[in-house]
């Protein structure tokens, strides 16, 4: 009866112990998550394309890609991105504001950090006329 008991606490344990082990999926390793514009012209709208690898051992998908406000558009990769492939979230500010300014994106997807937050700064300056 002892054997059973033990026989039987060995196997819970493994199957334990193997329920635990963490489920291999997708995971962004950006070059850069955030992006210094610098000075731009007013009224001159301006790009920068985060680049990622999937560095993760399932496809990576992006569900959305969200700007924090209106003055900010995005563009991804839609197409699952493999492990080792390269994706790209492109975000467009239109610069229509003068002064200093600091804007975020939230990414959702399937990774492993589900949500990730990139960011961009800079300062427009007010164009100026010549008569």
């Amino acid at each position: 009866m002892k054997k059973i008991v033990t026989l039987c606490a060995v196997v819970i344990g493994f199957m334990t112990m193997t329920a635990m082990q963490p489920v291999a999926q997708a995971e962004f390793k950006f070059i850069a998550e955030a992006h210094n514009f610098g000075k731009i012209p007013q009224g001159k709208p301006v790009s920068y394309a985060f680049t990622f690898t999937n560095i993760g051992d399932q496809p990576l998908i992006i569900t959305a890609v969200e700007p924090a406000c209106g003055c900010t558009a995005a563009n991804y990769t839609k197409t699952p991105v493999k492990k080792g492939e390269r994706g790209i979230i492109t975000l467009t500010y239109n610069a229509a504001a003068s002064g200093a300014f600091t804007k975020l994106a939230t990414v959702r997807s399937n990774a492993n950090t589900p949500v990730k937050v990139l960011s961009f700064k800079g300062e427009v300056v007010a164009a100026t006329t010549s008569m």
